[in-house]
């Protein structure tokens, strides 16, 4: 790959991943994320029994955190931190990465998420009942 390519294949990247306004991958996916971060690719998971209550979900999940910690999408459910971070400009609090922290995303339920990481954090996630959009496109 050229350095041209590589530069429009970045850009594009980017670009899909603006459009999408910082949400997150959908459960599942193959191919890896079309935004400063990958899609989310669930770990082999056994399958409960119809008898089984459903366990928690555990995926590896980056959370997009260029506007700061505020939502983020797994599947096709948009979820919201029950307490958003940020610096106060819009940017991730110290401590946490410029665009993307990687960690992993727990599904306690069809309404709640847990992101956590190897640093420490954690953000608790509510799913936003019939959103079909991020919130808000950030630059």
């Amino acid at each position: 790959m050229t350095q041209r390519t590589g530069q429009i294949s970045f850009a594009l990247t980017l670009a899909a991943g603006m459009l999408m306004g910082c949400t997150q991958a959908d459960e599942g996916a193959d191919a890896g994320r079309a935004t400063p971060s990958a899609q989310a690719t669930p770990s082999a998971q056994a399958k409960p029994s119809a008898q089984a209550k459903p366990s928690a979900q555990t995926i590896p999940f980056d959370l997009y955190t260029h506007c700061g910690i505020d939502e983020a999408r797994i599947g096709f459910t948009y979820y919201e931190a029950e307490t958003p971070l940020s610096d106060g400009m819009g940017n991730p609090p110290k401590g946490w990465n410029k665009w993307v922290q990687r960690g992993t995303m727990t599904k306690k339920s069809e309404t709640e998420a847990v992101f956590t990481d190897d640093a420490g954090h954690e953000v608790k996630f509510r799913a936003r009942p019939g959103a079909t959009a991020a919130k808000s496109l950030c630059s």
